[in-house]
């Protein structure tokens, strides 16, 4: 077996490993469970990719993210590393071939979506694979005290069942003390070690500014600070506002957000890369994924969800090594905002019961129907017909999808996808008894492995030039067996759609857990008290309140940071005024002066700075002032 440094020379070139690296390595390769806490850009992928490359199997990364996984298989490949990656929205038999490659070829690292643990095909594929480590990046989703929680994360220690001798390694760049230890307990592991690398950050310098005109100072800023740079709004629209405003003052800008198509997300992403835009207007769906080792300042226009996603955000900035900033712009009114806009704005059991009620209505969908059905959502028009506000919607509607009742896709233009919902052997019988689908059916099953198991993406122009046959004949065949109830007939849309993962049931039985919801809004609304707390509180430095938050108790004054500053100003003031003190006693324990006069022996001080503390020293006593104007010392 190869050492590690060995692995680190071959394929990345390094002589050593940065501080913790090569412990973690070593615990593993020892056969320990290991929870890792490094900040964003510490290393953490080496961890487990090195100690994949010294192992002789395979080993699986549980990832949430498809950008993650894509760019990280690349940068892999790139090295001359095998890896795969499968995600949502694969065609089956490419799925089938990297299942393949990794049981049967020499792939060495397989990264996987969380959704994809509990599906039958993935288990019964893994029972074949020689798996040797299991890494689980971003783990604090797995918390419900997290900020970022999936539930889809609990279906991790399903693969403990399979492989339980085989080690994990859980890493996240952000986790408070409760949220490790509900990541050790809810993966099931015993003797973990912990290796935390602090997440101090000497190179960035935080700031809050205090302002009433957030547009013109990020301006300012902006125009001070050279380089690349990231504003964070809360807003789609913001960002396009945000972005012509400093197009129009001379700055190359960009917006993203999540609504935007895969290829126009990546244009603007390659472009900001490669310094073609200068700063990335944004809303928190940019910068997962995209390592940019040069960004010089990160601005928030708006408060955060919480101090992790700040960390996280602003932490992109100056990965290099080089000074850089994270400045939030605030204004007095908006941590007040924020928390009333919480809750008004997040729905309760009633209300969420009443939106789905209404959806049901909207997409026609009649009860104990609907399952694997997929509708167009025009959220304006649902709300102006039902007589709902769009954010309690919204909020709804994710609460509804965290419970399994639906699937949301954004507006982003989809693959259409196909499952067959009939079992072979109805299957059968319903070709015989109707022959004019059998063409399509066969081709179906011929094209795309897995169909019979889950949704697979298919494409109508490709299967009508099979078939020979025009798209409209083929789409209205695909609408005939969704009404046979043959299969499952997700056309694609460019438009947000709402999927139905289990049939329409009357509102009234309805479940949701009401110890989850309120545990999970009581959560959130912690998260947003703690971010307004960091903003308002101006005494202890901006450094030192990010790593308390994250249990680090002995942390410093950065020395940096608006508060450090301000205090650094304050003190050289005092000191200041102590040696204008000294001068004044010199002069006037000499002879008395008229004031004109010792303005004239002090010129190096201004008139103005010496005038407040003559005044002050004449209301504390210590110079006295004759009949005829002139001053004298009495101490």
């Amino acid at each position: 077996m190869p050492t590690a440094k060995e692995v680190l020379k071959k394929y990345w070139g390094y002589d050593d490993f940065r501080p913790l690296q090569g412990e973690i390595i070593a615990a593993l390769t020892s056969g320990k469970h290991v929870l890792a806490l490094m900040p964003t850009g510490g290393g953490k992928s080496l961890c487990f990719q090195v100690p994949a490359l010294m192992k002789d199997g395979l080993t699986i990364v549980v990832s949430p993210l498809i950008a993650l996984m894509k760019d990280q298989v690349q940068n892999l490949k790139k090295r001359g590393i095998k890896a795969e990656a499968i995600f949502s929205g694969m065609h089956s038999k490419e799925v089938q071939n990297a299942f393949d490659r990794c049981i049967y070829g020499k792939t060495k690292l397989l990264y996987v979506s969380p959704e994809r643990l509990h599906t039958e095909l993935f288990q019964e594929r893994l029972k074949k694979m020689s798996v040797e480590l299991i890494a689980i990046d971003e783990a604090h989703c797995i918390s419900q005290w997290g900020y970022d929680f999936r539930p889809a994360y609990l279906q991790i220690p399903i693969i403990r069942q399979y492989l339980p001798h085989v080690p994990f390694i859980a890493l996240t760049a952000t986790a408070t003390e409760m949220v490790r230890k509900d990541i050790v307990d809810k993966l099931g592991l015993k003797e973990v070690a912990v290796f935390q690398k602090s997440f101090e950050r000497q190179n960035l310098s935080y700031s809050v500014l205090y302002v009433e005109d957030k547009i013109n100072k990020m301006l300012e800023i902006l125009q001070k600070v050279s380089g690349t740079g990231i504003v964070y709004v809360r807003s789609r629209k913001g960002t396009q506002e945000v972005a012509l405003f400093l197009k129009k003052n001379g700055i190359k800008a960009d917006y993203y957000h999540g609504g935007l198509n895969t290829q126009e997300r990546s244009k603007k992403q390659e472009a900001w890369i490669n310094d073609k835009t200068r700063v990335m207007v944004c809303t928190n769906a940019f910068g997962m994924g995209i390592d940019k080792p040069d960004v010089r300042i990160v601005i928030h226009l708006g408060l955060p969800e919480s101090l992790e996603a700040y960390f996280q955000e602003a932490g992109r900035a100056g990965r290099d090594g080089k000074k850089s900033y994270g400045v939030l712009l605030y204004h007095p009114s908006d941590g007040m905002d924020l928390l009333y806009n919480f809750k008004r704005n997040m729905p309760d059991i009633p209300t969420i019961k009443e939106v789905y009620h209404a959806l049901g209505n909207y997409f026609r969908v009649a009860h104990g129907a609907g399952e694997g059905h997929s509708f167009d959502f025009d959220l304006v028009d649902f709300c102006k017909r039902f007589n709902q506000r769009g954010v309690i919607v919204y909020h709804a509607l994710q609460v509804l999808e965290r419970e399994n009742y639906f699937a949301l896709s954004d507006g982003v233009l989809t693959s259409s996808k196909v499952r067959f919902s009939s079992k072979h052997d109805s299957l059968y019988n319903f070709q015989t008894k109707y022959p004019q689908y059998n063409g399509l059916i066969q081709l179906l099953l011929r094209s795309y492995e897995g169909i019979m198991d889950e949704f697979c993406k298919i494409n109508e122009e490709r299967l009508a030039h099979h078939l020979k046959m025009s798209i409209t004949d083929v789409i209205t065949l695909l609408q005939g067996l969704v009404n046979y109830e043959i299969l499952k007939y997700i056309p694609r849309s460019d438009k947000p759609r709402i999927t139905y993962l289990t049939e329409r049931i009357v509102k009234s039985h309805l479940y949701l857990n009401p110890k989850r919801f309120h545990f999970r809004r009581k959560v959130i609304e912690n998260n947003l008290k703690a971010v307004v707390q960091y903003a308002e509180t101006k005494h202890i430095c901006r450094s030192q309140q990010l790593l308390f938050y994250f249990a680090e108790n002995n942390a410093t004054p950065c020395g940096t940071c608006d508060v450090c500053l301000n205090d650094q100003r304050s003190q050289n003031d005092v000191e200041e005024s102590a040696d204008i003190e000294s001068l004044i006693q010199y002069h006037l324990s000499h002879s008395m002066l008229f004031l004109g006069e010792l303005i004239q022996r002090l010129p190096q001080i201004t008139p103005e700075q010496l005038i407040l503390i003559v005044r002050q020293l004449m209301e504390e006593g210590t110079i006295k002032v004759g009949k005829d104007e002139r001053m004298e010392w009495v101490g």
